[in-house]
């Protein structure tokens, strides 16, 4: 009995020792040594530092997740308008992140409210920031309509807080996602404790942050007030850690800052609002949808809500909202947000209450014979301006580049404290087939010179005006003149942007997701808001593979 007691000690420890061999000799923890080199990981004599703690991407604020997926896009239920400007085509959208209602004035009123005291238009220089970014008041006044109410009230009065901004054009709506990025990523670094507490109230104008800027020359951040990020907590501990100097600011390896705030591209403006999630059965799609919602209808089919309108939207001549008393649709101009119930996503007012910018450049064709992943017409390559001394040129408040729209105003094409962006040059495209230039928004867009067979024998491009198939008129901006020319034939451009969904001007004919129209990038109405997007960095799906029953 006593030989056996001794025994199974022994034998356990025996055993315990040749499983740690095993796997040992099966490899070493990836997040202890590297599976390339064999090489520690993180040790504190140096070498390669990662985060090897990183999880997946957070969900910034105000977002939704979207589980990508495949999809028919352009798939139009009625087309009495005959545009002929869709086709249903198969595409493919990535994971990405939707904002969970339209941007608000509330949420649009913050980011006025910030540059204003950072920029404050009283001054000269700065003057047309604050102007550039305004949202266009005047676009509710109607030549036979009483409406100056909402001119004077809709963007500022807290009753339409809560209500989706508009009369912001595309370019503006541009802007506005450049600035949430920022600041979304000067508050995770705060609290992360890489930037001083409360540093992002003091700073001064010329000298604020901005994520590109941090990320390639963390230095020149806060106008290269470094003490702001060398001061704080967390940094202090990696100047302790690390011997080198590259390692103790926060990197993209880090995974810590988001991605950029985006408009979304048609594509997956179009997949987020149909909502096809609901009626998925294994892997197919059951039924069609017309509407984000399920069903042929605009009106509810439950018993608790049944005959209410289902969006905001015109129901016929001079409807705009129902009888008093027991309303249509409970608006009469637009709906407070969340006013609805949301689509299979959680996204709510994908249909009605105001169309949306999207980011792509408008043709009449979606040419899905050569992309059918992440459809997107309106790429413009640029890189990061890098002076004689080697380093990235930051935008200095004596240095803004302003844009002129065709109206005349300017608006800021950067701020101070990013980096000087510039147009994709030999150095990239050279022998490349996947791209060739900086500016892709008329490729193969059906003129001439997108077709394979084109050949120029000028250093021009555009010196043959007669090829070239969108021709829309083009103003004089400094004098505001007309294009008075009667040789046009469109009114396209590469300026054009596509908006999305239906409006509270809108009939229904027009919540329909597939449905697409056109406005100039530069100029706003009352009837056209916004929503940002993420993109999403990682795996397809936050939950892994679904079991099949």
């Amino acid at each position: 009995m006593n030989f056996k007691n001794n025994l199974a000690p022994k034998l356990l420890i025996l055993f315990v020792t040749s499983l740690l061999y095993v796997s040992c000799n099966q490899g070493r923890n990836y997040k202890d040594s590297s599976r390339a080199t064999g090489w520690k990981m993180n040790a504190k004599e140096g070498g390669f530092q990662y985060n090897a703690e990183a999880k997946e991407q957070e969900t910034g604020p105000g977002l939704v997740f979207i589980e990508g997926g495949t999809f028919t896009m352009g798939k139009v239920q009625d087309d009495p308008m005959h545009d002929w400007n869709n086709s249903p085509n198969q595409q493919h959208v990535q994971s990405f992140y939707m904002d969970e209602t339209e941007v608000t004035n509330l949420m649009y009123s913050e980011y006025l409210d910030w540059l204003k005291k950072l920029f404050p238009p009283s001054e000269e220089n700065y003057k047309n920031i604050y102007n550039g970014a305004i949202p266009d008041t005047l676009v509710w006044r109607n030549r036979l309509g009483y409406a100056e109410v909402m001119t004077n009230n809709y963007l500022r009065h807290p009753a339409f807080a809560d209500y989706p901004v508009v009369g912001v054009s595309w370019k503006q709506a541009v802007e506005f996602c450049n600035w949430r990025t920022d600041r979304v990523n000067e508050q995770i670094l705060e609290e992360k404790g890489f930037i001083t507490r409360d540093a992002k109230y003091g700073v001064e104008a010329g000298k604020t942050f901005n994520s590109q800027t941090y990320l390639n020359s963390p230095t020149l951040s806060y106008g290269g007030n470094d003490s702001i990020t060398r001061q704080s907590k967390s940094t202090q501990a990696r100047i302790k850690r690390n011997k080198d100097s590259i390692n103790i600011y926060v990197q993209r390896k880090d995974g810590i800052l988001l991605p950029d705030y985006r408009l979304p591209t048609e594509a997956e403006w179009e997949y987020a609002a149909l909502g096809l999630v609901g009626i998925r059965n294994y892997n197919v799609y059951r039924g069609r949808k017309k509407y984000p919602w399920e069903g042929q209808y605009t009106r509810s089919g439950k018993r608790k809500s049944k005959g209410d309108q289902l969006a905001n939207f015109k129901q016929g001549d001079g409807d705009y909202g129902g009888i008093a008393g027991w309303s249509d649709d409970g608006a009469d101009i637009t709906a407070e947000v969340k006013s609805y119930d949301p689509n299979g996503y959680g996204l709510y007012d994908m249909a009605g209450n105001v169309a949306e910018w999207v980011a792509d450049v408008y043709r009449p064709i979606v040419d899905d014979e050569f992309s059918d992943f992440n459809y997107f017409r309106g790429n413009q390559y640029t890189k990061d301006f890098i002076g004689n001394d080697g380093r990235v040129k930051i935008v200095t408040a004596d240095s803004i580049v302003y844009d002129t729209l065709n109206n005349g105003k300017l608006i800021a094409r950067n701020l101070p404290g990013e980096i000087y962006q510039i147009p994709v040059d030999d150095n990239e495209t050279y022998l490349r087939t996947n791209f060739s230039k900086s500016d892709n928004r008329n490729y193969r867009d059906g003129d001439k010179k997108s077709t394979r067979y084109f050949q120029t024998f000028s250093d021009d491009e555009d010196e043959d005006k007669t090829n070239i198939m969108y021709n829309s008129p083009v103003h004089n901006r400094s004098d505001r003149q007309f294009d008075k020319t009667t040789t046009r034939t469109s009114l396209i451009s590469d300026e054009s942007r596509v908006y999305k969904g239906g409006s509270w001007r809108d009939r229904d004919y027009w919540l329909d997701p597939a449905q697409r129209r056109y406005f100039p990038e530069d100029m706003a109405t009352d009837y056209i808001g916004f929503r940002c997007a993420m993109s999403r960095l990682g795996s397809k799906s936050k939950e892994g593979k679904r079991p099949r029953n």
